[in-house]
């Protein structure tokens, strides 16, 4: 693609065939209506940012923002139910149909001192607009309507060559929002690119930066770049970079810690992780995906050898309680990066119980503990990752499960909800709250799942022969 001068409108310059695609669906379609109403009144408008620089991919855009002359006023006279986005000045949230856009004025950004939000914003020219955004090739426009093209930095070219390069100078860029380090790296994954020297480089000078960004933004990021086409390669990066270190110092410390070599020919702990993070599927969801990042990092603290290296079966490097550390430290990781408590919770439960295998022995009560727990399907997908992320990978133990898991809920179809909450349990028999409460309700949940008990009545009856067997 040849660059065009910085003042240059082309058109018809980005896919044919993905923009139509697009405009085949209803989102594209609103998308379309949003920008001409807007020129209909008077205005510039744009496609800009990831969903330009997505169709130049031939991706299709999950979200497509639009930049405008029109300032908020303006944009609320053209959408009557447009609402300001409290977090951009002259961002305003506006719907068309069932869909939501982001339509924001031409803007110039001072400096930042929090390396976050800038000190101040005035309203501009889209070509100073230009300037405020981060990468290349996130600065290419397009006017869906006239089909017009406006690339003042060379992002195509930047796409062509898969380059990911900031707009000015890479560290004032990310002095003035540290998110864009984790941005240029999830960017970077997804183009399947390559860095410009300059960009890389202050990558690495500047990683002690992302501790100015709050929990949940770290968080966000990661877990985009989990969900990502090549995870492995944003870990990698992050590492590399040193921003690892300084989000996850525990993660960070996984890169160099054996395994045995009998059962881990792909390597160290890290490679290890990478590994699962590339057997990732699209339907396995963000818990999971934690979980399986975290499910070793507590390998580094059991790190022990055996006295003899031929112990019978056992290898010699061992990683005991490995599970459980490793659930500990997901768990301090998750509450600093300001997760909800149920989703620690149950990230923890997986990885407390990724080396919990023996299944097939257990009593019906037990396997009904196991099977008919809300996350046990999950903890099969953790199971499934980790063999996945090792070479070589035996399943036969896996698949075993899966059979008996499968077998037992045909047998033994998940009961109905508790028939007694454990209030009730009290008013029955004059109980406090406390432990034999809880063992009151297993006793009935087991009593159900051999179908001994189906109703309330039942359930009463129950209760209190529990009771009078005292």
């Amino acid at each position: 693609m040849t660059s065009q001068p910085s003042h240059a409108v082309v058109v018809n310059k980005l896919p044919r065939a993905s923009v139509d695609a697009l405009l085949a669906t209803p989102y594209g379609e609103a998308a379309y209506h949003v920008v001409e109403l807007l020129a209909d009144a008077g205005y510039e408008a744009w496609w800009v940012g990831g969903g330009t620089r997505d169709l130049a991919l031939g991706i299709a855009p999950k979200d497509i923002d639009i930049a405008t002359s029109a300032q908020p006023d303006d944009i609320v006279r053209v959408f009557k139910d447009a609402k300001q986005d409290q977090l951009s000045l002259g961002g305003m949230r506006v719907k068309h149909g069932k869909f939501t856009f982001d339509v924001t004025t031409f803007r110039e950004e001072g400096e930042s001192s929090n390396a976050r939000h800038p000190e101040t914003v005035s309203f501009s020219t889209r070509e100073n607009d230009v300037a405020r955004r981060d990468f290349t090739v996130n600065a290419i426009y397009y006017q869906p309507v006239s089909r017009e093209l406006y690339d003042p930095t060379s992002g195509l070219d930047d796409i062509e060559e898969k380059l990911v390069r900031f707009i000015g100078d890479p560290t004032t860029r990310i002095k003035q929002d540290a998110l864009r380090m984790l941005r240029a790296i999830r960017l970077r994954a997804l183009m399947d690119g390559q860095y410009h020297p300059g960009t890389y480089a202050a990558l690495h000078k500047n990683a002690e930066l992302v501790t100015k960004l709050s929990g949940s933004r770290q968080l966000e990021e990661l877990e985009k770049m989990l969900a990502g086409p090549k995870p492995s390669r944003a870990l990698e990066d992050l590492w590399e970079t040193d921003i690892l270190e300084h989000m996850a110092q525990e993660l960070y410390a996984c890169k160099g810690i054996a395994q045995p070599a009998d059962y881990h020919h792909e390597g160290d702990v890290w490679n290890h992780t990478l590994a699962c993070a590339d057997a990732f599927r699209p339907d396995d969801d963000a818990d999971v995906r934690l979980a399986a990042l975290f499910h070793d990092i507590g390998k580094v603290e059991t790190f022990a050898l055996a006295r003899s290296a031929r112990s019978g079966q056992d290898p010699r490097i061992r990683f005991d309680h490995h599970a459980s550390v490793s659930a500990d430290i997901a768990s301090k990781l998750l509450k600093q990066w300001q997760a909800p408590s149920k989703r620690i919770e149950k990230i923890d439960w997986l990885i407390r119980h990724h080396m919990t295998m023996g299944f097939a022995e257990l009593s019906d009560e037990r396997k009904a503990h196991w099977y008919y727990h809300p996350w046990f399907s999950e903890l099969l997908r953790i199971f499934w990752l980790d063999i996945a992320g090792t070479e070589p990978s035996e399943f036969a133990l896996y698949d075993a499960i899966v059979r008996d898991y499968h077998m037992f809920l045909d047998g033994h179809p998940r009961p109905p909800k508790q028939l007694m909450t454990g209030t009730e349990v009290m008013e029955i028999l004059g109980l406090r709250p406390g432990e034999e409460v809880g063992k009151v309700l297993q006793a009935l949940h087991n009593a159900q799942v051999r179908k001994e008990v189906n109703t309330k009545v039942e359930a009463r009856s129950f209760v209190l022969g529990l009771a009078a067997g005292k």
